[in-house]
């Protein structure tokens, strides 16, 4: 039961205590939401989804859950990507006005997997400030628990759904030296995983993170050709899904005997600078000490 008051200008309402919220300068408020348990929320988060003039949603109906908890009467309308070729220039207007205007998504930080970077473009376009409200992340979340490296990671979002264009996008992630993070469809699991183990290879450790912050959170750990069969056998799992995968292993710098023997190899069938190009490409060392060395070599064998 809320104990807010009748006639109270904008606030919230933490357990027993109601709290006004004064309106926030004119601004685009970039505002971080739960990624499942409401208690996770910030305090200003709470102050700028009450204080704000109009609160843009992915679904109305899902922040309105949020907005309940804390007793927040803010007045809220639909931004999508169904909508946001009509809805934006609707909130640019109103940004345009000296209104305020907090962006939430269903869940986690806007803009990460949802058309929430159009406005921003808009508005940055318009010379509108833009504010970011930080809080929860599920790509984060998810990272920070997998038990793989952190110090350096790549967001890839969602796969293509069908196989070639998967598999294409795959390919192209695949030697970033950084864990890699996807969402992906609970529906979709299994097959995203299979293709996983086919392109970055069965042994390459990795984490499912499902239902993050919520009664039933899980995290396996295991390969991802394990990972693919265990969901290949269990089925679809419920709730949302992070994916994390380790970096690609280090390969080892090639013996020098090894070097010069391919340099000697190349160089007897190609001009010393396309050899020296070859293999530099082969074996990841630079072009200009390779080129060195082919002409000591050539030297020495007279």
């Amino acid at each position: 039961m809320s104990n807010t008051p009748e006639n109270a200008p904008r606030g919230y309402q933490i357990g027993q205590a109601w709290l006004p919220a004064p309106p926030p300068d004119p601004a685009l408020y970039l505002v971080a939401t739960p990624i499942g348990n409401l208690a996770d929320v910030t305090i200003r988060a709470l102050q700028v989804l009450a204080g704000a003039d109009i609160v843009a949603c992915e679904d109305t109906r899902v922040t309105r859950v949020l907005l309940d908890r804390y007793a927040i009467r803010a007045k809220t309308t639909a931004y999508h990507e169904h909508n946001a070729t009509s809805a934006g220039p609707r909130l640019i207007r109103a940004l345009e006005a000296g209104k305020s205007v907090a962006l939430v998504s269903d869940a986690g930080t806007p803009l990460v997997s949802d058309p929430g970077f159009r406005l921003v473009e808009q508005a940055l376009a318009a010379g509108i400030r833009v504010v970011p409200v930080p809080g929860p992340s599920a790509a984060l979340a998810a990272l920070t628990a997998s038990g793989l490296p952190s110090d350096a990671f790549f967001f890839a979002g969602f796969l293509p759904v069908k196989a070639g264009a998967r598999h294409s996008r795959l390919e192209a992630l695949s030697a970033i030296p950084a864990t890699l993070v996807f969402y992906e469809s609970p529906r979709r699991l299994a097959d995203a995983l299979a293709a996983m183990a086919d392109v970055l290879g069965a042994d390459r450790a990795a984490t499912v993170g499902r239902e993050l912050t919520k009664a039933f959170e899980e995290f396996r750990r295991a390969t991802l050709g394990e990972l693919a069969a265990h969901y290949a056998k269990a089925g679809a799992p419920k709730g949302e899904v992070v994916i994390c995968v380790a970096p690609p292993g280090e390969t080892a710098a090639p013996q020098a005997g090894d070097v010069d023997a391919l340099l000697r190899e190349l160089g007897a069938e190609m001009p010393a600078s396309k050899a020296a190009a070859e293999a530099a490409r082969m074996t990841g060392l630079a072009k200009q000490d390779l080129f060195r060395r082919l002409v000591e070599l050539k030297a020495a064998d007279g």
